[in-house]
């Protein structure tokens, strides 16, 4: 069976028994900080089965694209260099939310091997718990598997979600790939791994540990079970490796094809075949390659690849060209990287050819470092200079070291790291941590979707981050209110501000801000005292809320236009919406051009124009995807979710708890007023509206306006009195440098009567009128040749600053260096300089000590001489 028809076997076969089909989740795991990536089929259940997330079916089945190469879950090391490791992998599965246990899930799984697959029962094994009687009386009595194929273990048979929580024994069925693979059964001496192969997992969740670390029955007990694909697609195809199954066969003829090598065992081609993989997923779920997170790890897995290409002989960027192939073998069941493919392409060749500039010389050092190498590890200074400098990933290095059978000196790079660190956080400033301080029961309701006034009792208060019971008049600090009107900073929208009353009492309201499910009122008191109970009327300043909204809203129409026009790879990577303006990082892998820019802003404006409503829709987050709603992967989202859709046709549709206007209409215009890059694969949009917007455009018409009344022209044609004024410029400045050339020429022809007889050669000090920097290299040239044998050193003075320019000619190099010379009296002048031994450069601040300088200069050559 080839790997695709196994995939559907398997989900069609628990389709049958009642399982609903769920989609794979992104790579990019959703409300789970403690996870870098999807690493297993049931992370996208894990709040399934702790109850915080109920799902319309109690029976489910998956194949989850998985990825292992960071974090607690890292196989980037083995990989090519095992049969079974891989940066990417599926994981078919089968999984009961407190429905069936583990006489059903036993029987599927022998079903589905024995019966659907074929499998000879001969050929497998099994193993359990060294507690779980009932599961291998199951085995033996229900299924018939013989005892004596049944291995009983320990901590390899026990699955726990954590330290705490659900936790439960397993069991596993084992593959036996036959007597001419070396190794024993599981369990036993000889257990190698390599002859009998783990295929499947079925854990039982049977009960919750506490923090003692008793364990409780749980209520309703599940299952969570995980088959690999690959490796049932190396057993059904009777080969040994998941690197010789059909779907990476075709990988590694497709890379051997395009870097031109006919050895199709070679490893570097299998690392090559499974990073193309989890390169291009993670690329297709919106990373990009970076510098940090998720980012990095991208980036370290395509310059491992890179690498290895360029071990094979690679001469030019291969590695996107894989993506086809991918997407021919796996766009059926992954349908996004068809949908993709240009865009993932395009994130692959940018990184390559970014990593090519630097890959040859960062082999330079590594090569120069090995040559001299004393022992058998790569010093830790060369392993982060290679990082720091090359962009070489260490387990790449690494990589390298272990094919010379060498070792890296782990201690000396985390010292080298250590101190760029400790450089990099001086002078850095902390905040204070408030959901630290505030450990308060119940939350802060806020009214302010409706209304901008209100009341609310006060709960808590805080002075210089310590809970009081009062703040006095001109204190500033923290208020706690039961409920409120203000915004608290979240989802890139700055805090509301305005004034909160009570009889003889006013405070301003500067900042709002949020900690844990409490709204933190900044506030200056400016009369009377405001203690805990007190009831105080909330107003929030309309004005500043009423722009704060229209930049928000367009933020959405933004983003909606941004992946219409650039693809649907852009996700919003981190935005900023205040009452002046709106800024948008995105990620994208070049430069916006202007052509697109323009449209952006007319797809934006056209949905103002549209002047449709803006529904809001609460929903659960379910009902919210179902709904075609993007949300934001790693923000924590509740139960129940803000759906909020604006234009034409759902033109937006996007989760989101921030402030909105009625109707499109309301934002009036958007203005996109920068584009610029602030991170590897991220860019940064920042734009008006409103009245900002028209402010925006009224200050370009008034300087449209000035530059006519310099230039003499109208609106219609000083773009081209401009380009006139601007060819003329340039013809002037030719003009400027042929007479300073021609009068350096002259200067220099009269200075060489001023040279001095130093120890048999003519020594020159002079400074050189009117001369700039380029003039006064081409005066040097002039004055060693017309010396023949001799020292020089000219200057020249500029808007107060002074030019140097050192030559020495070839027969007195060995006797003197023009570096030296200039090093010494670029200091004398509060400067410094440097260069060859022939000629330098450099420059000084202080023009009043010249002329005792160049006085100077025939002593210090004749104590160098002598």
């Amino acid at each position: 069976m080839k790997t695709v028809e196994i995939r559907e076997a398997f989900l069609d076969f628990f389709e049958q028994q009642g399982h609903t089909r769920v989609p794979s989740s992104s790579l990019v795991p959703a409300n789970d900080p403690t996870l870098l990536f999807t690493n297993a089929g049931m992370n996208q259940f894990k709040d399934t089965f702790l109850g915080a997330d109920p799902r319309p079916y109690v029976r489910a089945a998956s194949s989850q694209r998985c990825v292992r190469a960071g974090g607690k879950h890292n196989d980037l090391e083995n990989v090519g260099y095992t049969a079974r490791h891989h940066t990417f992998f599926e994981m078919l599965g089968n999984f009961s939310f407190g429905d069936y246990f583990k006489r059903e899930a036993i029987q599927f799984a022998w079903d589905f091997l024995t019966g659907t697959l074929g499998l000879p029962p001969e050929r497998l094994w099994v193993t359990c718990h060294v507690s779980d009687d009932e599961a291998e009386e199951i085995w033996v009595k229900e299924i018939g598997f013989p005892r004596e194929r049944i291995s009983r273990l320990d901590e390899d048979n026990f699955w726990q979600m954590g330290d705490t929580g659900p936790c439960g024994p397993c069991s596993e069925i084992f593959y036996d790939h036959g007597p001419d693979v070396p190794g024993g059964p599981p369990g036993s001496a000889d257990d190698d791994l390599d002859r009998y192969i783990e295929i499947w997992n079925l854990v039982f969740m049977q009960f919750n540990r506490d923090a003692s670390g008793e364990m409780h029955p749980l209520p309703a007990p599940s299952v969570d079970t995980g088959m690999g694909l690959e490796r049932i697609a190396a057993v059904m195809q009777h080969v040994h490796s998941n690197y010789e199954i059909d779907l990476f066969q075709a990988l590694i003829q497709a890379a051997a094809d395009i870097i031109g090598v006919d050895d199709l065992e070679h490893k570097s081609l299998r690392v090559i075949a499974d990073h193309i993989r989890s390169c291009s997923f993670l690329v297709a779920d919106g990373v990009l390659p970076g510098n940090e997170g998720r980012g990095y790890v991208l980036r370290r897995i395509i310059r491992r690849a890179v690498r290895h290409g360029n071990k094979l002989g690679a001469s030019e960027p291969f590695f996107y060209k894989l993506v086809s192939t991918l997407a021919g073998e796996m766009g059926g069941a992954y349908p996004e990287l068809l949908k993709l493919q240009a865009q993932i392409e395009k994130a692959l060749l940018t990184e390559e050819e970014q990593f090519a500039r630097t890959l040859d010389n960062g082999m330079q050092i590594l090569e120069e470092a090995l040559q001299g190498l004393q022992g058998d590890e790569i010093p830790g200074d060369v392993v982060f200079k290679l990082y720091d400098t090359y962009g070489f990933p260490v387990d790449l290095t690494g990589d390298i070291a272990r094919e010379r059978g060498l070792g890296l000196d782990m201690a000396g790079y985390e010292a080298a790291m250590a101190e760029q660190r400790s450089r990099s956080q001086e002078g850095g400033s902390f905040k204070v941590d408030y959901n630290d301080i505030l450990k308060l029961d119940g939350h802060t309701e806020f009214t302010g979707y409706e209304d901008l006034h209100g009341e609310g009792t006060v709960t808590a208060l805080l002075r210089e981050g310590a809970p009081v019971d009062s703040l006095e008049t001109d204190e500033e600090g923290v208020v706690v209110l039961s409920n409120t009107p203000f915004y608290g900073e979240s989802g890139g929208q700055v805090g509301d501000t305005g004034f909160m009353t009570a009889r003889g009492v006013k405070l301003e309201v500067t900042n709002t801000t949020k900690a844990s499910d409490q709204h933190l009122h900044h506030v200056k008191v400016l009369e009377g005292s405001v203690h805990k109970g007190d009831v105080l009327d909330t107003r929030v300043d309309q004005t500043l809320r009423q722009r704060t909204r229209l930049n928000h809203s367009a933020t959405h129409l933004l983003h909606a236009a941004l992946r219409k026009v650039l693809g649907e790879h852009v996700q919003q990577k981190g935005s900023l919406v205040d009452s002046q303006r709106l800024r948008f990082d995105f990620s994208h892998f070049e430069a916006v051009t202007e052509a697109q820019l323009k449209e952006i802003e007319n797809l934006v404006n056209e949905q103002v124009r549209a002047n449709t409503p803006v529904n809001t829709r609460l929903m659960s987050m379910e009902q919210a995807i179902d709904a075609g709603a993007m949300a934001l992967f790693g923000e924590k989202y509740g139960d129940e979710v803000r759906v909020l859709s604006m234009g034409e046709n759902d033109f937006s549709v996007e989760l989101c708890g921030g402030t909105h206007v009625s109707r499109t209409g309301d934002i009036g215009l958007l203005r996109i007023t920068a584009e610029s890059g602030v991170a590897a694969g991220v860019r940064r949009i920042e734009a008006v509206t409103g009245a900002n917007a028209l402010a925006h455009i009224d200050a370009l018409q008034a300087q449209v306006t000035a530059v006519c009344a310099v230039v003499k022209g109208t609106a219609d044609n000083v773009a081209e009195k401009v380009a006139g004024l601007r060819a003329e410029n340039r013809d002037l400045e030719k003009e400027i440098a042929r007479l300073k050339q021609k009068l350096a020429s002259g200067a220099g022809s009269d200075l060489t009567a001023e040279a001095v007889d130093v120890a048999g050669f003519k020594v020159l000090a002079a400074n050189v009128d009117g001369a700039d920097a380029k003039s006064l290299r081409d005066t040097l040239d002039q004055v060693k040749n017309k010396l023949g044998s001799g020292v020089v050193l000219l200057s020249a003075v500029n808007d107060g600053k002074v030019a140097l320019a050192a030559g020495v000619t070839a027969d007195l190099t060995d006797r003197v260096k023009a570096g030296d010379l200039m090093r010494e009296f670029a200091g004398r002048l509060g400067g410094k300089g440097g260069g060859r031994a022939d000629m330098a450069q450099g420059g000084g601040t202080d023009a009043a000590a010249l002329p005792a300088v160049l006085k100077a200069v025939p002593d210090w050559v004749s104590t160098q001489v002598s």
